[in-house]
């Protein structure tokens, strides 16, 4: 009889011992749930980024951070609604959580490099363009963004390298030969820079971007003809912008037709009144015209305007007088 309450009491003591094991074991159909239920966020999360519904998207990835705060996905989705939402700094602050979270996810650094790319902060977005191109090598887009950050850091050398690199990866990339003789143009090796423009027209047409590159590049080289032609067709593209009136009154003036190159200047002064440099040109223009009142006007303004600028800055578009 002893024996037999004995081994009650071993049962009792076992069967309590694991009823307190169960107890604290998670449940397994809890832990599922959960897992399901942050995988659905996610997907909600993209599905919103999708169709456009940015604020939504920022509501629901607020929520689910609180909820699974070490979830870099979610932390992504949730700087890409706020950074197509126009909301910077907290866009550049979830993404940056996301890639430490993750610093293996290339899309995410990507996108913070985008980022960064709109507050023209280049060195920055070149630093995450770098590791997302050695995660993902063969995205050509991923190659010419970066040569951009490093054009724009002064590192066109390496810039070069980048877009070409893109363009092996797809020759037929949007703007691919534009970017390179853009950068070709930046260290003077101007006809390296026309090839390239032209290549460009070539593949994809006159853009008004590419016109007007091109005829200044044909401009420095002293093909003022050629270089008549695409500035011309760039006024027309984009009648608004001062620098294609600018140059292509360079162009006219060095072609021969003074009158021509009078109109151009004026409007270019007109478009942007704060540059000197249209008033230089047109008073060393209306002196050999033998418009000295005029020629007078204009240098008196050209001081003015140049005055009232930084001395640090030196002419307003950084161009030659």
């Amino acid at each position: 009889m002893i024996n037999g309450v004995t081994a009650s009491v071993a049962r009792l003591a076992w069967a309590g011992c694991m009823a307190i094991a169960v107890a604290l074991m998670p449940p397994l159909a809890s832990a599922q749930t959960q897992k399901a239920s942050q995988e659905e966020t996610r997907q909600q999360l993209l599905r919103q980024l999708e169709s456009g519904q940015f604020r939504e998207a920022i509501a629901s990835g607020r929520e689910a951070v609180s909820r699974w705060p070490a979830d870099a996905q979610i932390r992504h989705y949730l700087g890409l609604a706020y950074f197509k939402n126009g909301e910077i700094q907290p866009a550049r602050e979830q993404l940056a959580r996301a890639r430490d979270l993750d610093p293996k996810d290339a899309a995410t650094r990507f996108d913070l490099a985008l980022v960064f790319l709109s507050e023209t902060d280049y060195p920055a977005a070149a630093n995450e363009l770098e590791a997302a191109v050695k995660l993902n090598p063969s995205n050509p887009l991923w190659h010419t963004l970066l040569g951009r950050a490093y054009l724009n850091s002064n590192r066109s050398l390496q810039a070069i390298d980048e877009f070409k690199t893109a363009l092996k990866l797809d020759p037929a990339i949007k703007l691919g030969h534009y970017h390179l003789g853009f950068a070709y143009f930046s260290l003077g090796r101007n006809d390296e820079a026309i090839t390239e423009y032209k290549e460009e027209v070539r593949r994809s047409g006159e853009s008004r971007a590419v016109a007007y590159e091109l005829g200044r590049a044909l401009l420095e080289s002293g093909q003022f003809a050629s270089a008549l032609t695409y500035l011309q067709r760039a006024s027309q593209l984009d009648p608004a912008n001062s620098d294609v009136w600018y140059n292509l009154g360079k162009a006219q003036e060095s072609n021969g037709d003074a009158a021509q190159a009078e109109v151009s200047f004026r409007k270019a002064a007109e478009l942007n009144p704060k540059d000197p440099s249209p008033h230089y040109r047109l008073a060393r223009l209306l002196e050999k015209l033998g418009k000295t009142d005029e020629a007078r006007q204009e240098r008196e303004r050209f001081a003015e305007l140049k005055k009232a600028q930084p001395a640090s800055a030196g002419m307003a578009t950084g161009r030659d007088q």
